[in-house]
């Protein structure tokens, strides 16, 4: 379901994108609504989407899909020229969507002792306050 959701807010990114560009810098009424209505959704769904997709992973396919549909439309309405190296890039895009969809999205745990949040680092028994979850270093780098 976040995967859907996160497509269909793409599919309102390129809707509020191209009436932007209808709304001629929010001098046009039918446009500025459009915009308003669709950016709104689209952010809505991106962010319940991002809750559980890790954000970095839902932010490219929810930029990439919402780019690619928005020249798609420039192109079928006449407001821009399809070249062959516009097609190569915006295929591009859609086969590093995809990719992301199919890459597993969490990382590997790698279980080495002496890793951040690894208990058997050198003088402390547990986890630092460092290597707790949310827990932020006071100390800069060196």
């Amino acid at each position: 379901m976040p995967w859907l959701v996160l497509v269909i807010s793409a599919v309102f990114e390129a809707i509020w994108a191209t009436a932007l560009g209808y709304s001629e810098n929010f001098t046009r009424l039918l446009p500025t609504i459009v915009f308003l209505i669709t950016v709104t959704i689209s952010m809505l769904g991106l962010g319940w989407a991002a809750k559980h997709i890790p954000i970095g992973t839902a932010y490219a396919v929810w930029t990439g899909i919402g780019a690619a549909l928005t020249v798609g439309i420039a192109v079928v309405t006449g407001q821009e020229a399809l070249t062959a190296w516009k097609a190569v890039f915006l295929g591009g895009i859609i086969v590093a969507v995809i990719g992301l969809k199919l890459v597993p999205s969490k990382p590997a745990q790698s279980g080495q002792p002496g890793q951040p949040g690894q208990s058997g680092q050198s003088g402390q028994s547990g986890q630092s306050a460092a290597a707790q979850p949310g827990a932020r270093s006071e100390t800069g780098s060196s």
